[in-house]
Order: C-alpha cells, then sequence, then structure tokens
C-alpha cells in the first residue's frame, strides 16, 4: 500500500473523530426520537420513529427526522405519539363575570392531550373570538379554536348571548353579522325559531359556502334538515327520531300543533326500528349531515339519581361560578320522579346502541363532549376521554374512537390536510402516550407528553397546568368566603 495513501487515510480517520458536530444538516426546533408513531386513518404502529419539528411544523419523520439537529431532544422511547385530540363541543358562558373562569379552563384541555376545540356558541362570542387570534397569533398557549360566535334562535330565546331572528332578513343580517366574525362555521337551535326559518337559514348557509350545526326542531325530520344542507347534527338523542317509521307524522303533528315536543319524543322512542333507523342514517351520509353525539354529557344526567358528583376529584380545576352553572340542571334533575328517571336512562342506554347503526351506514361521528358551563359534572379535558370510552363500550372499536377525535374534526371544518397525521407538512400537534390506545381506549388518559403547536409540554409541565388551576380556583373560592358576609 503505498505510503502517501496510508498517510491520507489515517489523517481523514482523525479529522473526521476531532470534526465539530455537522453543521449542514437542516435545523429543527424540536426532535421527538425512538417513537412508534399510530397512523389514526388505518390503525398501523412504525415503531423507533424520528419527528422533527420546526416552528408549529411537522419537519420531517423517519430517516429524514435521524439528520436533522434540533434545540430540542425529546427520547419518547416506549412511547405512542399520535395527533392530538379534538373536542368538537365544547362551551363558554355564563356572563361577562366568567370570562376569566371560561379562559382558565383552556390549559384543562391542553393538560389532557385535547390541542383542539369547537365552541359551539355561549354568551362570551367577543372573549372567545379574541382567544382564538391570540392562539393563532401564538400569544396564549391553549388548543386551537374553532367557533360558531353566537348562535341563531328566534326571538325570545332563553339562551343569552344568541343572534335573535324573526324573519327571513333577519336571519340573513345574522349572517351578514357571523361572517364579519369570520366564524368557523354557523350553529342553529330550535328554543324559539320557527321551522321555516330555521330551513331558510339552513339553505341562505349553504348557498353562503357555510357549515352549519344544528339541534333538530321536533316539527322537522332528519331527512329534510339533512337535504337542507345541515353539516352536523348536535346530540345523539335527536337521531333516536330517525328510527321510527312514523318520523313524518310526528313531525307534522308538531309543526300543526297537535302533538308537544315531549309527547312527540316518546312516540318517537317507543316506536323505534333499527332498519328504519339504518335507512334513515344512510341517507344523511348520502347527504354529508355528521353527528356529534355528546353521549358523555348525557350519561351524566341521565344518572344523577345513582351519582350526586358531590365528591368528583375534578372539581377543584372549576371555578366557583361555573359550578354555580350546574345548579339549574342538577335540581330539576332531582325532581324527577321515578317514571322520569327510568324514561332518562333508557333514553341514553338506547342513545348508545345507535352507534353501530351509525357507523354502518357511513355516517361520520365526531367526538364532541358538550363540557362547559350549565352542562353539570361534564368537565372540560377529562370528558373527551370518558366520551371515547363510551363510543367503544357502545360498539366501536378503539381505531373509530380515535378517528372520531383526530380526523373527523379536521374533516368538517376543511381542515384535513392540516391535522390528523403524524407526517411531513402536518401541524406539530401531537399527543404521546405510555400505553397503545387501539389495545385500550383508556390508554389516550396516560399521557407522557403533548405537543402543542409544536412546542413539547413535558409531564411535569402538563402537572403544573393542573396545579395552577386547582390553585386559582382555591384562591377564588377563598375570596367568594371572605367577601360573603359583607354582602
Amino acid at each position: 500500500m503505498p505510503r502517501s495513501w496510508v498517510s491520507a487515510a489515517a489523517c481523514a480517520v482523525l479529522l473526521n473523530a476531532c470534526a465539530p458536530e455537522r453543521t449542514d444538516a437542516p435545523p429543527a426546533d424540536l426532535l421527538l426520537t425512538h417513537a412508534t408513531i399510530i397512523d389514526v386513518q388505518t390503525g398501523r404502529l412504525t415503531t423507533d420513529q424520528s419527528i422533527a419539528v420546526r416552528g408549529n411544523l411537522i419537519a420531517a419523520v423517519g430517516t429524514q427526522a435521524d439528520a436533522m439537529r434540533a434545540r430540542d431532544v425529546v427520547d419518547v422511547s416506549g412511547a405512542y405519539v399520535m395527533p392530538g385530540l379534538w373536542d368538537m363541543h365544547v362551551h363558554f358562558g355564563g356572563g361577562e363575570a366568567l370570562i376569566d373562569e371560561n379562559k382558565d379552563l383552556l390549559p384543562l384541555y391542553v393538560a389532557h392531550g385535547i390541542t383542539a376545540v369547537r365552541d359551539a356558541a355561549g354568551d362570551l362570542s367577543p372573549s372567545v373570538l379574541a382567544w382564538r387570534e391570540a392562539v393563532n397569533a401564538g400569544t396564549l398557549q391553549a388548543p386551537t379554536i374553532f367557533t360558531s360566535g353566537p348562535k341563531l334562535e328566534g326571538v325570545d330565546s332563553i339562551w343569552p348571548g344568541d343572534l335573535e331572528v324573526g324573519s327571513e332578513a333577519e336571519v340573513e343580517a345574522g349572517l351578514d353579522a357571523l361572517q364579519r366574525m369570520r366564524v368557523d362555521f354557523v350553529k342553529i337551535t330550535d328554543n324559539t325559531l320557527p321551522a321555516d326559518l330555521f330551513m331558510f337559514a339552513l339553505r341562505e348557509a349553504r348557498q353562503r359556502g357555510l357549515r352549519t350545526s344544528a339541534h333538530v326542531p321536533a316539527a322537522l325530520t332528519l331527512a329534510q334538515v339533512s337535504d337542507a344542507g345541515l353539516g352536523t347534527i348536535e346530540h345523539m338523542s335527536y337521531l333516536l327520531r330517525g328510527g321510527s317509521p312514523r318520523e313524518a307524522e310526528v313531525s307534522a303533528a308538531v309543526a300543526a300543533g297537535s302533538m308537544t315536543a315531549a309527547d312527540a319524543a316518546t312516540a318517537l322512542i317507543d316506536t323505534f326500528d333499527p332498519a328504519v333507523a339504518l335507512a334513515t342514517y344512510r341517507h344523511l351520509a348520502s347527504r354529508g349531515t355528521s353527528v356529534v353525539p355528546t353521549l358523555n354529557g348525557s350519561r351524566v344526567l341521565a344518572y344523577l339519581d345513582r351519582d350526586s358528583h358531590a365528591g368528583d376529584a375534578y372539581l377543584q380545576y372549576l371555578g366557583p361560578g361555573l359550578k354555580a352553572t350546574f345548579t339549574g340542571r342538577v335540581e330539576r334533575a332531582a325532581k324527577d320522579d321515578a317514571e322520569a328517571v327510568a324514561r332518562r336512562h333508557a333514553r341514553y342506554e338506547k342513545s348508545v346502541t345507535l352507534l353501530p347503526l351509525l357507523r354502518e351506514a357511513g355516517v361520520r361521528i365526531i367526538a364532541g363532549t358538550d363540557a362547559g358551563f350549565l352542562n353539570s359534572f361534564n368537565y372540560p379535558g377529562i370528558g373527551l376521554h370518558e366520551e371515547l370510552e363510551v363510543f367503544v363500550s357502545g360498539g366501536l372499536t378503539p381505531l373509530q374512537a380515535l378517528q372520531a377525535a383526530t380526523l373527523a374534526g379536521p374533516a368538517f371544518l376543511g381542515k384535513s390536510d392540516a391535522y390528523g397525521a403524524v407526517t411531513a407538512g402536518r401541524t406539530a400537534d401531537l399527543a404521546i402516550l405510555d400505553r397503545n390506545p387501539l389495545e385500550d381506549i383508556t390508554a389516550t388518559r396516560a399521557i407522557r407528553g403533548v405537543v402543542l403547536h409544536g412546542r413539547h409540554l413535558s409531564r411535569p409541565v402538563l402537572d403544573g397546568l393542573l396545579e395552577t388551576a386547582r390553585a386559582r380556583v382555591s384562591a377564588n373560592e377563598r375570596a367568594a368566603r371572605t367577601a360573603r358576609p359583607s354582602q
């Protein structure tokens, strides 16, 4: 071997050994290493993967990520990494005095792996819209917020904060106002809104290209509202109507004033037929109408006779003003006689059985809790995990439950290209779990960390969010007790 070659080789070895770390590799802000990635579209697991994050986006996954440098490197050996969870039905409200208590709910979602929420209307829309913009600007650490703003309702609605409309012209003006707010979807409810204006609002919103969400008036059938363009039906109880061969007859009776909404509900449930339901749900699927079951809230209310929730540890994270908003529904439930309690149980239990029928029919099921003010003991954060557990106990697979909480929300909002996968170019909102949720859905609770908008939040950081929330509530309650004698 030529001496000159040996010398050159030796020099090369020495230079490589002594050379500083490469600086030509693409930089990243965060690098997760040794992850098992869950593909929530297929259920496939890919082991020992690196995930590189730059800004709020996933920059690379796998071998490309291995080649990248990062300021923050986190070894997640043994953990499962999946897209962050979405709660697609939450509420912020209770009046201006509760603005701060509502804002304090946002960290609770983050601490439970929830990286996006859909606000389905309340009476704090200006605040919620401001929080949405602050999150988008990176000045507020919170889940991404999508909101309806104030919902459309009829004149003299019982709900504060509504946009009340009494004519087609007022519906158009209301939609104009919502578009100026740049709402993410329009919510329409049926407290005092006549059925004809409800249908006009749906058609007008569809013509404007707006996504819609609604309760379904008793005077209308599920097919009618779906054909008019309704995007999501909120609450599974409305889906019970679609299983009765009498749905059209009963809706017409309500519209004519010869039957009350309460009597209609009883008649439709008593005549439920799974074959009829399946046909109705297939029609909804063909028209693109999705369902947000909110079964966890229904479960809590149905069984208040068995569990008062007075000792729930989670109450320590909710402000005194928000807890006070639970009182109305609790007191009404306490007045129910044995027959009414039995009806509550039966209604909830029948609602859960609809999950496999909706799945078979091809209806998109979207996970949402109805958590927030008024909705007794349906807790922001932990409630979504309870919702997913109801989904699985009701007949969905763990993968289908995960899809409802990671894929269905982005699909409804037209955001599928930005969310729902651990791949390059998607938003870096991730849940890092200690156990595999495909084997046991309760593993969604085993959160080792969260990546929120590209920033890694370790378990101690998440615990700190919970402790801060607890301390704020405790301080507020002490202040309230101190102030009470002087009032």
